[in-house]
């Protein structure tokens, strides 16, 4: 996914690959939307609770969070794409 989004590839919006904020590491974070996106693979099945907490205070930091399923990364690419651009362009535009 990374090669979609790095070097404004993705509809404009400049992203950051494992962005540190707080004690947490962002897959990819958009500070102009502030928007992270966290790629769930299977790592994250028994990580309901930690993933939800993190979710809760990086909300509380007004930071936006879309969770993808790693599975719907390799399947559906260009529609998870199309979803990301959308979502940070609305928080963009406020």
């Amino acid at each position: 996914m990374w090669v979609h989004l790095r070097r404004r590839a993705l509809d404009g919006l400049k992203f950051r690959r494992q962005h540190p904020v707080g004690v947490y590491v962002l897959d990819f974070y958009c500070a102009e939307a502030t928007l992270a996106i966290e790629v769930d693979g299977e790592t994250h099945i028994d990580r309901g609770d930690h993933d939800a907490r993190r979710t809760r205070w990086l909300e509380r930091q007004e930071i936006a969070v879309i969770r993808i399923p790693a599975e719907q990364v390799r399947v559906n690419l260009d529609v998870v794409l199309t979803f990301i651009a959308s979502t940070a362009r609305d928080r963009i535009r406020g």
